[in-house]
């Protein structure tokens, strides 16, 4: 008799408990909205004109440093100013 009383008290919780839990109507949601788009912007674009760039000249190929361009312009007989020197007056 003892077992049978406990028997149907605990089957009588697990009901109460399950009716229980669903009048309560708990609802989980876990709601991650969406990344915004990457956008990437394109990298600007410098356009260097031949001549002396602070220490350096540029002849449209590459830099030169004021030693190097100087002995390149001796070296191959160009003894003529760098383009746009010559009207500031600087040879």
């Amino acid at each position: 008799m003892k077992r049978l009383f406990i028997a149907a008290a605990l089957a009588g919780i697990g009901i109460g408990a399950s009716g229980l839990a669903n009048a309560v109507d708990v609802g989980v949601g876990i709601n991650i909205g969406v990344p915004p788009p990457v956008v990437v912007a394109p990298a600007p674009v410098v356009v260097v004109s031949p001549g002396w760039h602070g220490d350096r000249y540029w002849d449209g190929r590459r830099y030169w440093d004021r030693g190097e361009w100087e002995e390149h312009r001796h070296h191959h007989g160009h003894d003529h100013c760098p383009p746009g020197h010559a009207k500031k007056g600087e040879c």
